[in-house]
């Protein structure tokens, strides 16, 4: 019997300026089989978004190939259906009839299509609103009808694009939960369900499989296998192990390549915005009791509420700073990050500083250049165009606003907005 789903080799690219391609993802393998939750887990940009909507059909890929039950995916596939973060539900309609668009435009009879609309309703939860309109329903019962509009379908496969970031915690804990329980109890019309998500913890309370995204471009780097029995309880041994097995998969393979990068001098290395004050903040954090400068990253993330996608980056810049080590899934200041902590605000701008001109290389490549020019002056131009040559538009966009930031707080240079230039005020 052949798998729900396969992925092989899958390469998609989006077009970039001057003809050039931007590979997105790169030879991705994976596949879903009967009786399984998937689980991808992966940064900001590693393409996990786009590798469900070319699963769903959405998009073609440029190279391998997407089989749904042994058959070619050439567009979009009946057998499968997708949640996405938000409901996007029509606001002049009823909940019923929101239900119900998509049997409508597969031609039922009526008296199915309303009986198939009214089960879903019933079955995630929302029986007695089928005569309400979205403007009368919370966050959390808006997405319950996304998701009935998904399983009134009876698809094979359900593709959950991060389908509870938009609610609050506890309206997303009671979701997940009775999600969970309908899957377990075989009362959903499913076979398999993939879910994109960033946070780990979801996943490990959800998957039976992990799948790691690397970034650029977006790959399958690893699989954590998650044998725990449900209902899976966060404060046990064993899933704290798993979900301490994910943060260091993840931060391993990241760090090493920003190591890599600093020791060859590269420049183009793309940088995730994190301001001077997320640093400050974390290291403060680290610096406090219970931690005394070293934490489980699970437990900082827990206990600062933060999610992967908001540790990571700043974790990673206290790595490359030399303010912190992200090592094993742990994060330890260094000696200079608790002296950052100790300092007044003038020794942390110029430990930033020195840690600027040190350790980052495009901001000792810009300072290097605005020393040489006898105007002290460069246009963002010079130093975005460097960039673009290694890298997508917007993540060259978003590494000069980083290096910007950081430069402002430790005075290292300035930049003008309006005129787009970067200039020393006190050159030497």
């Amino acid at each position: 019997m052949s798998n729900l789903l396969d992925v092989i080799n899958v390469k998609r690219t989006f077009p970039r300026g001057g003809g050039e391609e931007l590979l997105v993802l790169d030879e991705v393998n994976l596949s879903l089989k009967d009786g399984e939750i998937v689980g991808i887990l992966g940064r900001s940009g590693a393409g996990k978004s786009t590798l469900l909507r070319l699963i769903a059909g959405l998009a073609r890929p440029q190279g391998g190939q997407l089989t749904y039950m042994g058959a070619p995916i050439h567009g979009p596939v009946p057998g499968v259906a997708m949640v996405f973060q938000s409901a996007a539900l029509f606001p002049w309609l009823t909940v019923l009839e929101n239900v119900q668009l998509g049997l409508e435009a597969q031609g039922l009879p009526s008296p199915e299509i309303r009986s198939r609309a009214l089960a879903a309703i019933d079955l995630i939860g929302l029986d007695g609103y089928e005569s309400a309109y979205p403007r009368e329903l919370s966050g959390g019962m808006r997405q319950r009808v996304g998701f009935a509009r998904a399983l009134v379908m009876h698809p094979n496969i359900l593709l959950m694009d991060e389908p509870f970031s938009a609610l609050d915690v506890l309206t997303a804990e009671n979701l997940r939960t009775d999600l969970i329980e309908l899957w377990l109890g075989k009362k959903l019309p499913i076979k398999g369900i993939m879910m994109v998500t960033h946070n780990i913890e979801e996943a490990v309370l959800m998957c039976d499989r992990v799948l790691l995204m690397s970034s650029n471009p977006g790959k399958v780097g690893s699989e954590v296998l998650i044998d725990l029995p449900h209902p899976r309880e966060r404060t046990s041994p064993a899933f704290e192990d798993v979900v301490d097995k994910i943060y260091v998969e993840m931060t391993a393979r990241r760090v090493e390549r920003m190591r890599q990068a600093q020791g060859a001098g590269n420049i183009a290395m793309a940088l995730s915005h994190v301001s001077p004050n997320q640093i400050s903040g974390l290291i403060e954090a680290l610096a406090a009791q219970p931690y005394d400068g070293k934490a489980d990253l699970p437990d900082i993330a827990y206990e600062q509420e933060l999610e992967v996608d908001e540790l990571f980056p700043v974790a990673e810049a206290m790595q490359l700073l030399r303010l912190a080590d992200v090592e094993g899934g742990d994060i330890k200041l260094t000696h200079m990050g608790k002296r950052f902590a100790d300092s007044d605000l003038n020794e942390r701008k110029e430990i930033f500083s020195r840690a600027l001109t040190t350790h980052v290389p495009l901001a000792a490549h810009i300072r290097r250049v605005l020393d040489e020019r006898a105007s002290h002056a460069a246009p963002k131009t010079r130093f975005l165009d460097e960039l673009e040559d290694h890298m997508a538009e917007d993540a060259a966009e978003e590494t000069l606003k980083t290096i910007v930031s950081w430069a402002r707080f430790s005075e290292l240079f300035s930049y003008d907005d309006d005129a787009a230039l970067f200039s020393l005020e006190n050159p030497t």
